[in-house]
Formats: C-alpha cells, sequence, structure tokens
C-alpha cells in the first residue's frame, strides 16, 4: 500500500513539473508565468485543477491545417481582388492592414446594413430570411434555446430542409448545456446538419471546457449575412425576471458577406473536418449598388497567433483623437485595454463606457466594479443603463470608425472565445451607431452621480478586489 501511495505522489510531482516547464515555454507575461508558478506550487491538487482548466495556452496549437485554411480563403480572396474602384481611407487604413496581416481579414466595399436594436425586429428579419433561401442557411450561434423562439427557428430550418435548402448549424455545447438533446436530434432527423462546438460530456476530463464559440452568425444563399450580439432565445423579446434584453444586431448585404461566409465555413470545417468551398456558396454580388460603405469581419480565437480584435480595441483608443463610445455587457478589461483605455482618457478623449447597472451574474457585477474606479479617475466617464440589461456589444470613434459583434470587454471574450465582429471605415455607419450610443446614453445615470458606488465601504471595495483576481475565470 506504501508503495501506491509513494507512486501517485511521484506522479503528483512530475505532472506538476511538466505544467511548470509548460508555463515557461510559453513565454508569457513575467507577471503572469509567475502567478501561475505560485498556483501550481502552493495550491496542492486544486492549483493542477486550475490549470488544467483555465491556465492552457492554446494559441501555438495548429486546428486547422495551413492548406485548408487556403482553400476556404481562395474564393473570398478572388471576390476581394475583383472589387472596382476600391478606396481605402487614409483614416483606419493601418487599422484593416493590421487585421488583414493577422488573419486575412479583407476589407469589401458596397455594403448596405439593417440595424436591430430590439429583439422582435431582429427574429422577423432572421425569419423572413430563412424562408426566403434558395440554396443554402448557415447559422453560428452560442445559444439557441429550445423556447417557443428557438422551436419556431427549427421548425422554419427544417421546413426549408424539406424545400431541398442546405441547412448548417453550429451551436456552442457549454452554451446551450441546458437545451435538452431531444432538440438538436430532431432537426438532424430531418436533415439538418447539426454540430455541436466542442462537445464538453466530461467537463473533469477536457481543458477545453473554457474555449467557446461566442460568435452570431448567419448567411442564407451567401448574399444576405446577420452578425451581431443575439442568441436565439426568447429572452431578447420578452426579457428576463420583468428586465428587457436589449442588444444590437445587423443584417447585412454586400461583398463583406463573402467574408461572413467564409469565417462560418471555416467553423464548419473545425467542427465537420469538411472542405465547402464550391463557388456557390460565394454568388456575384448583384442586390447592392456601388457604394464607400467599407466594412470588415474580424474574428479572434485562442486558437490564432494573436488576439486581433483585442489589438483592434486597443489601436482604435490609442488613436482616437476626439471621442471613443463603447457598450458592453461586462467590463473586465485585459491589462492592454485598461491601459489604452486609461492613456486615451488623460489625453483629453472623450472616452464613454455603457454598463448594464445590474448584471446578469453577481460576481461578474462585484468585479467590474473594481475596474471602474480607475478608468473614472482617469477622466473616463461610466454610464450605467437602468430601463433593463443592455448586452450591446458596440464602439464608436471620431464618426469614422464602428464596430458591432460578439465580443465583450472581458477575458473571456479577448483570451478565450471564439469571437467574430464587423468594423466598419464609414461615415454613415459611424453616426448611425453614435446615435444609438446617446439614444442609449438616455436611459443611462452617470456612475459618479451615484452615492452607493462613491461612497462604498472598506469591506464592499475589499470585496470586489479579491473577486477581481478571478477576472481571467468568469
Amino acid at each position: 500500500m506504501i508503495y501506491v501511495h509513494w507512486i501517485i505522489i511521484t506522479f503528483y510531482i512530475a505532472t506538476v513539473v511538466l505544467a511548470m516547464i509548460a508555463v515557461l515555454m510559453d513565454n508569457r507575461q513575467p507577471a503572469k508565468t509567475v502567478a501561475w508558478v505560485m498556483v501550481l506550487c502552493f495550491i496542492p491538487v486544486i492549483g493542477i485543477i486550475v490549470y488544467f482548466f483555465f491556465g492552457q495556452n492554446f494559441r501555438k496549437e495548429r486546428f486547422i491545417s495551413q492548406r485548408s485554411l487556403d482553400e476556404l480563403t481562395k474564393r473570398s480572396m478572388l471576390e476581394f481582388a475583383e472589387q472596382r474602384n476600391l478606396h481605402l481611407p487614409e483614416k483606419g487604413r493601418q487599422l484593416m492592414h493590421l487585421f488583414a496581416n493577422q488573419s486575412m481579414a479583407l476589407p469589401f466595399k458596397d455594403n448596405d446594413v439593417e440595424i436591430y436594436t430590439e429583439g422582435s425586429d431582429f427574429f422577423l428579419a432572421l425569419l423572413h430570411a430563412i424562408g426566403s433561401a434558395r440554396h443554402h442557411i448557415h447559422i453560428d450561434t452560442y445559444i439557441i434555446d429550445d423556447d417557443a423562439l428557438g422551436m419556431l427557428v427549427a421548425d422554419a430550418l427544417i421546413d426549408k430542409v424539406r424545400q431541398g435548402v442546405e441547412v448548417r448549424l453550429i451551436y456552442d455545447d457549454v452554451g446551450c448545456w441546458n437545451v435538452r438533446d431531444k432538440f438538436f436530434n430532431r432537426m438532424k432527423r430531418e436533415g439538418v446538419e447539426v454540430r455541436p462546438f466542442i462537445p464538453v460530456r466530461f467537463p473533469a476530463l477536457t481543458g477545453k471546457v473554457n474555449y467557446r464559440n461566442h460568435r452570431k452568425l448567419c448567411i442564407i444563399d451567401g448574399e444576405t449575412g446577420f452578425i451581431g450580439g443575439m442568441n436565439i432565445a426568447m429572452r431578447y423579446i420578452k426579457g428576463v425576471k420583468g428586465r428587457p434584453w436589449r442588444d444590437t444586431h445587423m443584417r447585412i448585404t454586400g461583398g463583406v458577406v463573402y467574408s461572413l461566409q467564409r469565417a462560418f465555413l471555416i467553423d464548419w470545417y473545425f467542427v465537420d473536418r469538411t472542405l465547402l468551398s464550391d463557388p456557390r456558396y460565394y454568388p456575384e454580388n448583384t442586390h447592392v449598388k456601388e457604394n464607400n460603405c467599407l466594412a470588415q469581419i474580424v474574428t479572434s480565437s485562442p486558437i490564432q497567433p494573436w488576439p486581433d480584435i483585442m489589438q483592434g480595441y486597443v489601436r482604435i483608443l490609442l488613436e482616437a483623437k476626439h471621442y471613443v463610445y463603447m457598450e458592453s455587457p461586462y467590463f473586465l478589461p485585459t491589462e492592454p485595454i485598461l491601459f489604452a483605455i486609461r492613456t486615451a482618457a488623460l489625453s483629453g478623449v472623450d472616452v464613454r463606457l455603457m454598463i448594464p447597472m445590474h448584471g446578469d451574474a453577481k460576481l461578474v457585477e462585484w468585479a467590474c466594479k473594481s475596474y471602474l474606479g480607475e478608468i473614472v479617475e482617469a477622466g473616463a466617464k461610466v454610464f450605467l443603463y437602468k430601463a433593463g440589461f443592455n448586452h450591446s456589444k458596440l464602439m464608436v470613434s471620431d464618426d469614422h470608425l464602428c464596430t458591432c459583434g460578439s465580443t465583450n470587454i472581458d477575458f473571456r471574450s479577448f483570451e478565450n472565445n471564439f469571437e467574430c465582429n464587423i468594423f466598419f471605415y464609414d461615415e454613415d455607419m459611424a453616426l448611425r451607431i453614435k446615435a444609438i450610443y446617446l439614444r442609449d446614453e438616455q436611459n443611462c445615470v452617470d456612475i459618479e452621480e451615484i452615492r452607493d458606488f462613491t461612497h462604498r465601504s472598506f469591506l464592499l471595495r475589499l470585496w470586489e478586489s479579491i473577486v477581481r483576481l478571478l477576472s481571467p475565470l468568469l
């Protein structure tokens, strides 16, 4: 029996040593490296479990071959090259190059955009687009609930399959943990190609439970695309416990739909190992007149070499001359984002952040408050949305640049999740997003006007700081 004891101890020590070597070889920021080494050394058993779930770095792993990626990118590159009268404005040109160099995010002109700020409007448009599909429907979502709305969408997809339309659906396995298997099995039996993203049936046996597909994409016939922050769930129509859910989503026709298609097909290869590169998925753009609405679809994930969207946000904040307005349901910023916000605010830029007055998770809300004081002190303005839960994720800067998508301003979105945003380099779009932000601001209160925030007790601030240590895990 004593031999078994020593075998277990030896195995555990070897595991810890190998984990520490892996941390060192990742060449992370010294503070992060030291933190993980301390966790592994001084928190027996629990430390190695925490590292297994949350500490592994997958950025250097290649989950898709370069050859396959090139094949899936070929069609969108051809469409990009065939654009006529493409002019990249001086403002935003370097940001466009940044995204293009990092992940082949190509800018496309000739786009027409419809913006939805109400769930009922978005889902009516989505169902109408699904009903009009002739060739294929591609949906990539974090959550599709088996509620009345989810059932309605499922029925619509099944109906299109019966009409001979190709239908593919990717859902996140963790996001849909509460969704019954029979909901997806019904669609599968009817011919809908349904795939879960990184299935996690036995959480104790995988370290990828923390790496989720948070994207919300839909492509109809390669001609119409949807992107934004809304999952497929009734909460966006009826709210939760009497609190409305406010979010932003977009319907897009035009050249940038090619990039949306590429993003989905890469995800489909990831979950199905099937290369879909047929030209039928990239039909000729004949539905939009030539215009200067320039846009990029930018994806970010833990398996890409760099955190693309986070780097883009940092550049926007540091290059802003007049203002940057942001909406996010969660504010747990990484150090580069926090640095950029402070720097911009201290430089005299009008930096405004809008978050919900009350979050949907208490721990996240406490951790969030610990960051707000230092950006307010630097000169940034924080507004608390009081007309429900604001789940919108958008940013607008200097009347020429804006973005909307699935990315929250938190560790999870920037470092762990598979995210997707659309970036516009167009004055008209920037002014439209700015107007949405300013309208939302009318339903807010300035955080400095709230006595409960400015006069929080020492114990409460201490607790918020303790919870802040968990920010990378929330």
